[in-house]
């Protein structure tokens, strides 16, 4: 069968059945649809970050050939900072939270935000998996600091660390650093615009959340209903998807009907998953 006779087909049946039914059924095959697509998107996203850290790395290396600590001099880091990934395409385009240079005691010295939250804190304690970066690795690894969240609950990151190298010596990190909150709000207003652009003048545009699911914890953008969250921890999502599948199902949240999509993304880490839940409207 050729592919438009398949999109015919499927319009059949749909259309075969009970609007109601017909809706769920599109939620659930979109859903699974769009999750496949994000999870994607999210694996391009982390090879940026692989690709890019370290050669911004190197134009790091300045701030620790002169007399003066980079913590004595902290406009000259941020502008370091600013350089390194201005000069590295995969930088520039990278969906990251933050980037931050971290010393050789693990120490936040300066972050690019115009609001450094980080600076002074101990980048170890919270995302104890630096440890190795500060032995000449580049390491991607997750924690929870507070000073790096995007929501004033719960929140966690995904890190990366490369090591900045003056001769064999590793003299600090070039960090980077990606808010689960903030990037699940990314990935969500990105497959909305995409939804709307391919929509229909006339059909009313469905209603989108994406989530991030870390281990037991979900994670969505700011302004997202937690009753979904929940609604997704209900159903052991990375129990449900396995492997390279995609789960679908049709739940119901507070008296709405939604397709529930569940990919794990493994270039995030290991049991990380994206969820998206669609309703027709």
């Amino acid at each position: 069968m050729t592919p438009a006779a398949r999109t015919a087909l499927s319009a059949v049946l749909i259309l075969g059945l009970p609007a109601c039914d017909g809706d769920k059924k599109l939620s659930q095959s979109k859903a699974a649809e769009h999750v496949a697509s994000l999870v994607e998107t999210a694996t391009a996203d982390v090879q940026e970050i692989r690709s890019g850290l370290p050669e911004g790395a190197k134009h790091l290396v300045k701030l620790f050939e002169g007399t003066a600590a980079p913590k004595d001099d902290l406009p000259a880091v941020r502008e370091a900072l600013d350089k390194a990934r201005n000069k590295v395409q995969d930088l520039r385009v990278a969906k990251s939270t933050f980037f931050a240079l971290v010393d050789d005691q693990g120490t936040v010295v300066r972050n690019d935000q115009d609001q450094d939250l980080m600076a002074g804190k101990n980048a170890l304690q919270s995302f104890p998996g630096l440890k190795a970066a500060l032995e000449g690795k580049y390491v991607e690894t997750r924690g929870s600091m507070p000073e790096a969240a995007k929501v004033k609950g719960t929140d966690g990151q995904w890190v990366a660390a490369a090591p900045i190298q003056v001769g064999d010596k590793v003299k600090g990190l070039y960090t980077t650093g990606v808010s689960w909150s903030a990037y699940a709000y990314r990935l969500e207003n990105s497959l909305r615009s995409s939804v709307r652009g391919s929509m229909p003048a006339n059909k009313k545009e469905p209603l989108i959340y994406v989530y991030v699911v870390v281990e037991k914890q979900v994670f969505g953008a700011p302004v997202s209903p937690e009753v979904n969250a929940q609604a997704i921890v209900s159903q052991d999502p990375l129990g449900k998807a396995q492997g390279d599948a995609v789960y679908s199902a049709v739940i119901e949240i507070t008296g709405r009907d939604f397709g529930l999509g569940l990919k794990r993304a493994p270039a995030l880490g290991t049991d990380v998953a994206v969820a998206v839940l669609r309703s027709e409207t």
